[in-house]
């Protein structure tokens, strides 16, 4: 295993932007995926825009239950490399890969055995919707192995410091994505089919060459022989944040559900709404990686004070972030949306969305800044206890505001925005509060170095 523990020396900032950089890149060409297919599918109307937003739901299903292996393997494979128990690295790394593996077998199986009822859910009644949503939940849910390896890769790797190799080797896949995506919709006219066969290629790949990269930093021997303990581990850690996107996506298909009695055009303009409102969303990820593996190499090796400065530097940094995509999400939502689609009413939808939306991308993304935080010291239940009540408030709030009544769809859009708002408030808050517990704790063993 390559010995790298780069985290814990040096000027903070530039430590936290020179990781953080690819790590954002590497966000952005994973969301690259999602925006080239939207901007072909779109060629093909709202009701296959539909479709995809439809299926996607179940799909973000998987990514949240992965990520109890993403977020534990994160968390343990930072610390140890923080003390220098490389050994114990590894195990944790090869343990991961085996749940990974199991855990996409299991999902995958109830996803093509239940395709019918969970796309029967939101009761479309629109049977050109139903049928494309079936096709690409149950072709995109093939290639969710790879998709779940990748995700462990990059993780590991941020972990080890390592944040250029993951963007290189995503833009690769997105390269091939892009020239893949015409052709198989339109050249060899399969259709949402063709978009989710573009992507499970470029997948595969990526997962190929992730997998001769990695041998510079760690191994993977003898995967199906597995230490219980260190399961367990990794699962004790992963669990909050999985348990936190998995009620998250519950919340979202609810809220689709509300969304769905506006008609494919209101479902249309909030994927296309999501999808660009991604962009702020997955900038802040990639800081999260950074965040995440920066704080938890250094409460590994106790050094406290670089913990409190880190946080403090991504704070702004999240800041910068949130206050850009409020700006061009409220001034500028209708050439945005446009980009994707041209249809009257799912324009007119989307711009009102983003506009409201825009006002809480600031608070979102102190609050993913806040995630990363708790996630880096080891202790991932109390944001995932403060985003399960408020994202879960969403569902009585959007059923009160959407009332015909009242503000009708917007309602379901503001919802949303005023969770963020507290969760971002609520949450920087107690991260806070929990840097000056710790620094009462060892100011007098001399550790607040």
């Amino acid at each position: 295993m390559k010995k790298v523990n780069r985290l814990t020396e040096g000027p903070i900032s530039k430590l936290l932007i020179s990781l953080a950089i690819p790590i954002m890149g590497s966000s952005f060409l994973q969301m690259a995926y999602g925006l080239v297919d939207m901007l072909w599918i779109g060629r093909l109307g709202s009701n296959a825009i539909a479709g995809i937003g439809t299926a996607m739901f179940f799909v973000n299903f998987g990514y949240a239950l992965n990520s109890m292996v993403v977020t534990g393997a994160g968390i343990k494979v930072s610390h140890s490399i923080g003390s220098k128990d490389y050994k114990d690295a590894e195990e944790c790394i090869k343990n991961a890969f085996l749940v990974n593996f199991i855990m996409f077998i299991c999902f995958i199986s109830g996803l093509i055995f239940f395709r019918d009822d969970l796309i029967g859910y939101f009761q479309l009644n629109n049977k050109e919707v139903e049928s494309m949503a079936k096709t690409y939940l149950v072709i995109t849910g093939l290639g969710l192995g790879f998709k779940f390896s990748n995700f462990l890769f990059t993780r590991i790797l941020n972990s080890f410091g390592e944040s250029k190799l993951p963007f290189k080797i995503n833009a690769v896949g997105v390269i091939l994505n892009i020239i893949l995506d015409p052709l198989l919709i339109f050249v060899l006219d399969m259709g949402v089919a063709g978009a989710a066969l573009a992507t499970i290629i470029s997948q595969a790949l990526n997962m190929f060459l992730f997998w001769r990269a990695s041998r510079d930093y760690f191994s993977i021997k003898n995967l199906f022989s597995y230490e219980l303990n260190k399961i367990k581990e990794i699962l004790n850690l992963g669990l909050p944040i999985a348990v936190q996107r998995v009620l998250f996506t519950g919340f979202g298909i609810l809220i689709a559900k509300i969304i769905a009695k506006w008609g494919p055009d209101a479902i249309a303009a909030q994927k296309i709404g999501l999808q660009i409102e991604s962009i702020a969303y997955m900038t802040a990820g990639g800081l999260y990686g950074a965040v995440a593996s920066f704080i938890g190499q250094n409460y590994g090796a106790k050094k406290y004070k670089r913990i409190s400065e880190g946080y403090k530097t991504a704070f702004l940094m999240a800041g910068i972030i949130g206050g850009i995509a409020t700006f061009l999400f409220v001034v500028f939502p209708e050439e945005l949306i446009k980009i994707f689609i041209r249809e009257g009413r799912a324009v007119d939808i989307g711009v009102n969305y983003l506009r409201i939306i825009g006002v809480s991308q600031f608070f979102m993304c102190i609050e993913i800044i806040s995630n990363a935080s708790f996630s880096g010291i080891g202790r991932p239940k109390i944001p995932s206890t403060v985003s399960i009540i408020f994202t879960g408030m969403r569902i009585p709030i959007a059923y009160y505001l959407s009332h015909e009544s009242r503000m009708g769809i917007n309602g379901v859009w503001i919802s949303i925005a005023l969770t963020s708002i507290f969760k971002g408030i609520i949450l920087s808050g107690l991260f806070l509060r929990s840097l000056r517990k710790i620094y009462i704790n060892v100011r007098g063993e001399g550790l607040w170095t």
